[in-house]
């Protein structure tokens, strides 16, 4: 099955640069370029691409805006933002708009290329170097404009894979502290996602915090 990822990037040349390297692969396509983030959501709603690759910096609607505009339509695209700007903001405001993942332009060619992979198939992408940051400084002390989902559908063990989830652990990982088989774990995680209406791990990393299941680290 071949992926459809629509490029929303206000310059050009990095639009290019973008489309040849997840063109060159089997396996994705480029289907449209947006140079604002008016045009990414209008091209998502036309396109329904997979995998919305999302600047946050852009003219008349910003990539924060987009993805909450594209998010909120309830379709299938899921939105990866890359930047430039290595700050804990906007990764959170990215994360609370519904992105299913965050990195930076520096990435090499194949690291974005399994990113879009990542990203499509619903597991949670951040760049290393703000992962542990973002997820131990700000989540949990960022309002969320709407109240966290309540946990009292999930039983004990898919609390556990939630508090699991957030700690930004793999399926394979969770299955090695739980001591389950991944199959098991993944029918967890679905069901957790299920019962709390949640899109996705990223999701259910915030909803992690948001519950107090993961605390922060003191520095």
């Amino acid at each position: 099955m071949t992926l459809r990822v629509v490029l929303a990037d206000d310059q050009a040349l990095v639009r290019t640069g973008f489309r040849m390297i997840i063109d060159a692969r089997d396996d994705l396509e480029v289907v449209g370029e947006a140079s604002d983030g008016g045009e990414a959501v209008r091209l998502t709603r036309e396109l329904a691409p997979d995998v919305v690759l999302m600047d946050v910096r852009m003219p008349v609607v910003d990539g924060i805006e987009a993805t909450r505009r594209i998010v909120a339509d309830g379709g299938r695209a899921r939105v990866l933002v890359l930047t430039t700007w290595d700050v804990d903001a906007h990764v959170v405001d990215a994360l609370r708009a519904g992105a299913s993942g965050f990195l930076l332009k520096d990435i090499r060619a194949p690291e974005l290329v399994d990113a879009i992979r990542v990203t499509a198939r619903g597991d949670a992408l951040l760049a290393p170097t703000v992962l542990s940051r973002v997820l131990d400084r700000f989540l949990r002390t960022t309002p969320d404009p709407a109240p966290p989902p309540s946990l009292r559908d999930l039983s004990g063990r898919e609390r556990e894979v939630l508090m699991l989830i957030g700690q930004a652990l793999s399926n394979a990982e969770i299955a090695e502290r739980l001591r389950l088989s991944e199959a098991t774990v993944k029918n967890h995680v679905t069901a957790v996602l299920r019962k709390l209406g949640l899109r996705d791990r990223v999701q259910a990393v915030v909803a992690a915090y948001d519950h107090g299941l993961v605390r922060p680290r003191r520095a």
